[in-house]
């Protein structure tokens, strides 16, 4: 199986990586490709360049052999729309390979708004991870989709190569990288919320309105 977590990853952070161990875990140990898009479509620019993101995601996972990064977004430019990457992928893996996306309730919760969204669950699983506080609507077509395709178990996504959508409820670290980037640009110390040599690369690099000469 083939699985990918893709984001902005503006900065990597703890909560990223657990989720991304967690879903490897409960799939039996597959690794997880970390992707960072290139140009988010549904929101603004990113605090940090493609490479510098890239760079902080290298050193997040140095060591963990279940993690690994996918750059082909950042190498094709442009907007980052999650079905021409699927249809790459597939056209890499063969129609009997399964491949999973995964994704939080906030960003399943508008799946009907991106592009070619109806073509996504035929090309791919869905795991759908629980946020805290995130509700579907009932009537919207997310909620239908994950009804309709629902997978049983874990195990049930290795049995076909794609149309299954998966709920996940694992531990939740309740991190975000706006907070990561909001506590730098205050001169407040956003220590234990991302890997250390993340942190002091951000520092390195004077990301978000860090200043190198002060440490976190």
């Amino acid at each position: 199986m083939h699985v990918i977590y893709g984001g902005t990853f503006d900065p990597v952070h703890h909560g990223h990586l657990r989720l991304a161990l967690e879903v490897s875990e409960r799939l039996g140990k597959v690794p997880v490709s970390l992707m960072p898009c290139h140009i988010p479509p549904h929101r603004g620019e990113t605090g940090a360049t493609a490479e510098q993101r890239l760079r902080l995601l290298e050193l997040a996972i140095a060591g963990e052999p279940d993690l690994r990064i996918d750059d082909r977004e950042l190498r094709r430019g442009g907007a980052s729309y999650t079905a021409d990457t699927l249809r790459q992928l597939r056209g890499e893996l063969g129609i009997n390979v399964p491949l999973a996306i995964v994704l939080g309730t906030d960003a399943f919760a508008g799946l009907d708004r991106w592009k070619e969204w109806r073509h996504i669950p035929e090309l791919a699983h869905i795991i759908v991870v629980q946020r805290p506080g995130i509700i579907l609507d009932p009537d919207g077509e997310p909620a239908r989709l994950l009804v309709k395709n629902a997978a049983g178990s874990a195990g049930a996504l290795h049995g076909c190569a794609a149309g299954r959508v998966l709920k996940l409820n694992p531990p939740w670290l309740d991190i975000s990288a706006t907070g990561i980037r909001d506590r730098i640009s205050l001169g407040q110390s956003p220590r234990y919320l991302a890997p250390d040599s993340v942190l002091a690369e951000i520092q390195h690099m004077g990301l978000y309105g860090a200043c190198p000469a002060k440490n976190f």
